[in-house]
């Protein structure tokens, strides 16, 4: 149903491609860092739980600053947050390659967990808010898995390459700037302000809504208990396969980066197609088929030797559920659970906890596994949160706007039946 008549698609459509570029870009500069860590472990003298660490702060500031800009957002508008932040992580990224200690790389990280974190629920309501409902979910989605596919899918790809062309990783980080700053230009010239938060067809922008009125939502407390489980599984994923190809299968660095590659690709799929497909299934159905999915295909990883096809295969699997996960809950879910005038609020709280938790802490408790245990047990870590999110996803609310109508659908017949 088409709650909004004039509904502007070709402005719909301009703002997904921004956004969707916007958050690839995000993911590129946040994950480069995964496929270059060999190289500067060995010129830094770091270790395994410096690289948990690493990615952790960053996850914990982007949490944090997720949290607090998603009000900030529903009050003062996207499209001010979307520039200024763009240009700050994009900027920063360049900075990593400046980093001559573990310190001065922490600190750098940290602050583009800051930006990237006030970015993320600005993004997410904009692109909900050009949506119709009825796409919501796809969109959301799509505009998500750019996160993968340039961030866990290119990332390798373009790191590993360029370090066949230029001197080190420091010129790696170097390039990565010029993207976004492009990007921001673009966002800045086109897109629209819309200081009110509202989904179509609401009057959300005559509510003054109290943050607090988030706690009042069972699923938007669900969705963020189950985003600590699926970030948990596909964050430490991230961050030790490719140490643990190389360390532990004894892969090569190219062959590594194309294994890892499978996160990005399968990511980039999972996100829109996950997020796509409970348009149709509804929300609940979809979460409880991916957690297992992931989770399944994981085990089997974890008993896999040195192949790089079937590491490839599996891991591509993987991503396709797991960070389809993340496209689901802080997009649809968290959008739909949102009460009125708090869609960005609900997409940063849900995201902004499950980055701090799930993708800041579980590195960290993992770099410690691997520091102490080895590289392989902290598979199995990953393993049991994504069983965890399978057990949470079943006591959600079906949001769906397709599954909602044809729930009235059957029930006007049914009375009109008894009539």
């Amino acid at each position: 149903m088409n709650l909004n008549p004039h509904h502007d698609t070709a402005y719909e459509r301009k703002t997904l491609i921004l956004l969707a570029l916007g958050f690839g870009l995000v993911g590129l500069d946040r994950w480069i860092v995964a496929p270059l860590f060999p190289h500067m472990m060995r010129d830094l003298g770091l270790d395994f739980q410096q690289l948990g660490s690493l990615i952790g702060i960053l996850s914990v500031a982007w949490g944090v600053w997720a949290i607090a800009m998603g009000p900030v957002s529903d009050r003062i508008g996207r499209k001010k947050i979307l520039v200024v932040t763009m240009i700050a992580f994009s900027l920063l990224s360049s900075l990593s390659g400046l980093a001559a200690s573990f310190g001065s790389l922490m600190l750098i990280r940290a602050i583009m967990g800051v930006a990237e974190g006030a970015f993320t629920p600005a993004s997410v309501a904009a692109t909900g808010e050009a949506s119709l409902p009825s796409r919501r979910g796809f969109n959301q989605g799509l505009q998500l898995s750019m996160f993968s596919l340039l961030g866990l899918g290119f990332a390798p790809i373009i790191a590993t390459q360029l370090l066949r062309v230029v001197p080190s990783w420091h010129w790696v980080f170097m390039i990565s700037a010029i993207p976004g700053l492009i990007v921001a230009a673009l966002i800045a010239a086109m897109l629209r302000d819309h200081p009110k938060s509202e989904l179509p067809g609401s009057d959300a922008g005559h509510v003054k809504a109290r943050w607090t009125a988030l706690f009042g939502s069972r699923n938007v407390l669900l969705a963020t208990l189950a985003i600590l489980c699926a970030m948990a599984g596909i964050f430490v994923v991230s961050a030790m396969v490719p140490t643990y190809l190389v360390e532990v299968l004894h892969l090569d660095t190219q062959s590594m980066g194309f294994v890892v590659s499978a996160i990005g690709f399968g990511g980039f799929i999972g996100s829109f197609g996950v997020a796509g497909v409970s348009d149709f299934i509804g929300r609940r159905a979809a979460a409880f088929i991916a957690f297992v999915g992931a989770a399944f295909l994981l085990y089997v990883f974890s008993q896999t030797g040195a192949n790089p096809q079937l590491l490839f295969a599996l891991l591509f699997g993987i991503s396709v559920f797991a960070l389809g996960l993340l496209g689901l809950l802080s997009g649809p879910i968290a959008t739909e659970a949102a009460p009125l005038g708090l869609v960005a609020s609900s997409v940063g709280f849900v995201s902004g906890t499950g980055e701090i938790f799930g993708g800041g802490l579980a590195p960290v408790i993992a770099g410690y596994i691997a520091q102490h245990f080895g590289l392989a047990f902290t598979l199995d870590f990953a393993l049991a949160g994504l069983i965890g999110g399978a057990v949470v996803s079943v006591f959600l609310v079906e949001t769906a706007p397709r599954k909602r109508e044809n729930r009235v659908a059957e029930t006007l017949g049914v009375s009109r039946d008894t009539v």
